[in-house]
């Protein structure tokens, strides 16, 4: 009997307790979907954002924080946060995300010297964008290049030709860069009072172009005066523009890593700029503080957590990589407090706030964006707007415009019909990327015929000896040849499969393969001396190449970069003169490497218009027209000014020939007394103008006194007294551009007292 009570009784205890334990479990799961329903202060975007700031931090614990400073945050889900992930591209175009617009790659946008066209361009992206956050986020979706951040504009400044990556910017030009960057940063985030449209972002801070395969460990020594004059200005402009965030490069600048530099981080971007947004690691940079320098990393410190601590002391908010995930490990070392992250988050934070991130759907007006603005027919037609202006003719011995109504045309090449010639690097997909074949075939008349065969590959040598293909121009009216590079053989370190120098162009020439093939089509073309039959190439690539022997060969030349979706249509407007080329070089090139100094050396003596002193092949600004334009006399408002004057300068420009067409004007400065060392001359402004036939117009420039600043070699920037002299015209003032065709500047001297 008492066992039998015994057993009763301790039924009833275990019951009780599984009762208890059941009532407790409901109740916090109860309490946990309450939480995640509820509305938090940081919900409430009548308050203000650093108060509903410090009250989401306020309910984080110390891992959650630093999770939320790495580049893919994991969701909070008692809070009702999703995930979210900081790493989004728009280079040229929404990137990595799904079907989106893709515009022509920056290189090509550059040499459009349109900063209106790029403010248009980055307007088009970022709807596309938040159409495209938008849909995603009523499914649910939270991957990585789905969000709002987006790391671009690349700014940094494409002074060696052999740099991979160079197709990612606007040029050698500081001021063509940060013309084009600004653009290009306002209409990524928009006009609105309250509200980020997107985040831009400019990189890489601040002196980054090349090696790629040192990049990691690279060291840029630099001079005050060329971090002043040539690296630093487009970063400030932008800044002043309210970029939200910047990313600090992955190589040492004057011996102390990008991403922990004092002066570059603190004393100049915070104290001296004032910059208020966020700084973002390039991807695994911190991963160099701690990898040694025999391993191909800084060697700076020692352990994760001490290079994790070092970045974040800096100001660098958000880790694009893992590092950060040693913050709190740091903590109870005493290597960092929990006050200090707290800092760095909040200003992290700011941005996803300022987007809008932590508000109701339907609260700001970017929340109404459809997705019917993705590749539309507008956007399509703007990136082929951009295509054609950015197109370079280097050479025409009149044979350009085309007929589109031939008897016979024969297009070949190894990029006619390759689209990743259209794409470059971080690009978007999209449903019909218009090859050079397809815009040629579209373009010309239902009577004419029209042959294709590859003729030979990117950068390899047919194996098979059999030519069936150059005997075609010799029965052809015109011969179409696309020639060039793509993004296999030029690009980011891990993007160029084909290189083998990490992305970077250590060869200056066109593949051998392709020189060759153009050789036996021009011996085709030649077969007949009564009835030669020219050849058109159309070189494609993002950065200067050897095209002399091109330029020999070919009867006309075009330089078409990475023209995106509609690359092969616009290529057929120019060629068969539906528009007049108007694209001019964002990039001097050299006539070979031996005209350079070494691709490490970063001083600027001897590189780019503004400092070489030798002939290149091609002059920065330069690019034909299939018309003639004249320049007046330069009227200036004032001979003699003092040092806080302002300054008109105008010219009479005249279309003197047959074709409608644009023309970009460029003012040029020289210092004739300077008591330093200065650019040959410097592009102060520009002006795109569309002019029909026998039209003339009056071009005005407004300088202020920072288009005669001249840098000192300590880095400060002065406007010295003497005279300056004024370059106005087609192309900047070497002498190379004249004997390519350029018309003649127009010239005048003032004198600053």
């Amino acid at each position: 009997m008492k066992i039998n009570k015994y057993l009763n009784m301790n039924v009833v205890l275990k019951n009780t307790v599984f009762f208890l334990l059941l009532i407790s479990t409901l109740y916090c799961k109860s309490q946990d979907v309450v939480e995640k329903n509820e509305k938090f202060p940081f919900n409430d975007s009548s308050l203000s954002i650093d108060a509903r700031i410090q009250d989401l931090i306020s309910r984080l614990t110390l891992e959650e924080k630093a999770n939320q400073m790495m580049n893919n945050t994991p969701a909070i889900e008692r809070l009702g946060i999703p995930p979210y992930s900081y790493w989004n591209e728009a280079l040229h175009g929404v990137g990595r995300s799904g079907i989106a617009t893709v515009f022509p790659q920056a290189i090509g946008l550059g040499a459009t010297f349109d900063s209106d066209l790029a403010f248009r361009v980055s307007t088009a992206i970022s709807d596309e964008a938040r159409a495209m956050h938008n849909a995603a986020k009523a499914k649910g979706y939270n991957k990585q290049y789905g969000g709002l951040t987006f790391w671009t504009p690349n700014i940094n400044i494409f002074r060696d030709p052999r740099w991979g990556r160079g197709q990612e910017t606007y040029g050698e030009d500081p001021f063509l860069t940060a013309t084009i960057g600004t653009a290009f940063v306002k209409g990524l985030q928009g006009d609105n009072s309250n509200y980020l449209k997107t985040a831009a972002c400019a990189k890489h801070f601040a002196v980054h172009s090349g090696p790629e395969k040192l990049r990691h460990e690279f060291n840029a020594d630099v001079t005050q005066k060329d971090l002043w004059e040539t690296y630093l200005p487009a970063f400030q402009a932008l800044v002043e523009a309210k970029v939200e965030s910047v990313m600090c490069a992955y190589n040492s600048t004057d011996g102390e890593p990008c991403c922990a530099n004092k002066y570059l981080i603190t004393d100049v971007l915070r104290k001296q700029w004032h910059f208020k947004g966020h700084i973002v690691t390039d991807c695994g940079a911190i991963d160099d503080f701690y990898t040694p320098k025999e391993k191909g990393g800084h060697g700076t410190v020692k352990t994760e957590a001490e290079a994790a601590v070092l970045v974040l002391k800096s100001g660098v908010s958000l880790n694009c990589g893992n590092t950060y995930k040693a913050l709190p490990q740091a903590v109870k070392e005493g290597l960092i407090t929990e006050k200090e992250i707290d800092v760095q988050l909040a200003n992290l934070l700011r941005t996803r706030f300022k987007l809008g991130l932590f508000d109701t759907m339907g609260s700001n007006p970017y929340d109404a964006i459809s997705p019917n603005v993705v590749n539309s027919a507008a956007h399509r037609e703007l990136a082929r707007e951009v295509a054609q202006k950015g197109i370079v003719l280097l050479k025409n011995n009149g044979i350009l415009p085309l007929k589109n109504d031939l008897s016979k045309y024969f297009v070949t090449g190894p990029n006619a019909t390759n689209t990743d010639i259209l794409l470059g690097n971080y690009y978007g997909v999209n449903p019909n990327l218009v090859t050079i074949l397809e815009g040629v075939a579209g373009a010309i008349d239902k009577a004419s015929q029209l042959n294709y065969t590859l003729g030979t590959m990117l950068n390899q040598a047919p194996v098979n000896p059999i030519d069936w293909s150059t005997g075609n121009a010799s029965n052809s009216d015109a011969t179409i040849v696309a020639l060039g590079i793509s993004g296999l053989i030029e690009g980011e370190e891990g993007e160029s499969i084909a290189s083998p120098t990490a992305g970077d162009r250590l060869d200056y020439n066109l593949p051998q393969n392709q020189i060759e093939y153009l050789r036996k089509l021009r011996k085709s073309a030649d077969k007949n001396p009564e009835n030669k039959k020219p050849i058109i190439a159309v070189v494609t690539g993002g950065s200067p190449m050897n095209l002399a022997e091109v330029q020999e060969l070919a009867d006309a030349v075009l330089l078409v970069w990475y023209p995106g979706e509609e690359g092969g249509t616009a290529v057929a407007d120019i060629i068969f003169g539906k528009i007049s080329p108007s694209g001019k070089l964002p990039v001097t090139f050299p006539k070979s490497l031996d005209q350079l100094p070494p691709y490490e050396n970063y001083s600027m003596k001897g590189r780019t218009y503004k400092y070489m002193n030798v002939d290149p092949l091609y002059p920065f600004g330069f690019g034909l027209s299939y018309t003639n334009f004249t320049y007046g006399e330069v009227k200036v408002s004032s001979t003699k000014i003092s040092k806080k004057d302002n300054l008109v300068v105008s010219v009479k420009v005249t279309n003197s020939g047959k074709v409608k067409s644009d023309e970009v004007v460029q003012l040029y400065v020289s210092d004739l007394a300077a008591s330093v060392e200065v650019p040959n001359f410097q592009l102060i402004n520009m002006k795109r103008i569309t002019l029909e036939p026998g039209e003339s117009t009056e071009v005005s420039f407004q300088l202020t006194p920072k288009a005669f600043e001249i840098v000192k070699n300590d880095g400060t920037r002065v406007v010295e007294s003497g005279e300056f002299k004024m370059y106005v015209g087609g192309s900047s003032p070497m002498k190379r551009s004249f004997e390519l065709g350029a018309p003649k500047m127009a010239e005048a001297i003032i004198t600053i007292k």
